[in-house]
């Protein structure tokens, strides 16, 4: 077990990440910071983002891959990489949690799959700082 990322931590990234939320993505480009809101779903030390590789923050981060995330009494930095297509096959299992995990919007014109443009977003979080009922949790997810 991770002393730097313990169970009650990871138990809470889970509860309040793991599932369609909305979070803060900055990128940088020319240094100059770029913030958005995305949706966002958490597993196993990253979240998972549809988007589309025409948009600025994708064009930012096939730059400079280096982003910070925050939401939820959460911030923390990460290393952001273009998944490809939403329908490579190496895709095959993760879009189809996010197909259920995003299920409110995913096919309401928001995204089109059959796009080639379309692609999935991992953010591998490295480091963060998890506020919960008083506690402070500095986490390295670097060391699982």
């Amino acid at each position: 077990m991770n002393a730097k990322f313990p169970q009650e931590a990871r138990e809470i990234m889970k509860e309040r990440f793991g599932q369609d939320s909305l979070i803060a993505l900055a990128t940088v480009e020319d240094g100059l910071p770029s913030v958005r809101t995305v949706d966002a779903y958490y597993e196993d030390g990253s979240f998972y983002v549809l988007a589309n590789s025409c948009t600025s923050k994708m064009r930012q981060i096939a730059k400079e891959p280096r982003v910070a995330v925050c939401g939820d009494w959460f911030t923390g930095h990460g290393v952001a990489e273009d998944m490809g297509w939403t329908l490579d096959e190496q895709n095959a299992e993760m879009i189809a949690k996010l197909r259920t995990i995003f299920a409110a919007w995913y096919n309401n014109g928001h995204m089109d799959e059959n796009d080639p443009t379309s692609r999935i977003l991992r953010i591998r979080m490295t480091d963060g700082v998890l506020f919960s009922h008083g506690t402070c949790f500095n986490i390295d997810f670097t060391e699982d």
